[in-house]
């Protein structure tokens, strides 16, 4: 666990850290998202702050705000989250070798912040469970420094999100927590000049061609973004090879 100094002292908790503080930008906006969400579904502003810190399910959690918008019966919203997280009961019994030398309440500590990409990144950089001490402490440490700080951009985006969304008109919708989702998605994957222009030719193709009916905009804008970067990338690989050659 994060809080335990053992942990936070050992090599593997920054290599644990540093995994997934490549991905947090896009947990965070999807936390920013969920925590706006919560509110226009229907939850005071309470009910949205007790969700956002103590539930951590990210998928349960949309696939409910909908429901709960529509004023489904309860027991519908909860066998939603049910199936929706079915696929933890796959990740605990794989994870079951590597936990079970901790204390239970470690055990149900480390289950409640370890999420999808939590589970995929610590398997990946663990394949199989610790031989020894030295091992499993190693692995206990990634865990930790890996899942602090995923639980941590989503608890803390979310709570923003609650926030934000008493200063977002009502009549927005959840629609607009998902654009905060998608703008938060971008510029996290914006990582390169290629994709800096794509998503600039995109977006300027979108407005200009706005007018057209169905929403033919956006394929407008999908083959202005694909063509220009092709063009863009047969180009740079033409320059490059009569350098070489030069």
């Amino acid at each position: 666990m994060f809080f335990l100094a053992e942990n936070r002292r050992h090599p593997e908790f920054r290599r644990g850290f540093a995994d997934m503080a490549g991905v947090a930008p896009g947990i965070a906006a999807w936390g920013l998202m969920t925590g706006v969400a919560m509110v226009k579904s229907g939850l005071s502003t309470v009910e949205a702050l007790l969700m956002a810190t103590t539930v951590f399910a990210g998928s349960s959690q949309l696939a409910a705000m909908p429901l709960i918008q529509a004023g489904a019966p309860m027991w519908v919203i909860l066998a939603t989250g049910f199936c929706v997280n079915l696929r933890f009961v796959v990740f605990s019994a794989h994870l079951r070798p590597y936990l079970m030398h901790l204390p239970r309440w470690q055990r149900l500590v480390t289950g409640y912040l370890s999420a999808d990409l939590t589970y995929v990144l610590f398997t990946k950089h663990y394949p199989h469970p610790g031989g020894n001490a030295d091992e499993r402490a190693a692995q206990m440490a990634y865990l930790a420094g890996n899942g602090g700080i995923n639980w941590a951009s989503w608890v803390t985006s979310s709570v923003v999100g609650v926030i934000l969304a008493n200063f977002v008109p009502t009549s927005w919708g959840l629609g607009f927590a998902g654009i905060l989702a998608l703008v938060g998605m971008l510029a996290s994957l914006a990582n390169t000049r290629m994709r800096w222009v794509s998503a600039g030719v995109a977006g300027s193709a979108a407005v200009a061609a706005f007018a057209l009916p169905l929403k033919l905009n956006i394929l407008v804008a999908i083959a202005a973004a694909v063509t220009v970067c092709l063009l863009l990338e047969a180009r740079i690989s033409a320059t490059t090879e009569e350098r070489r050659v030069a």
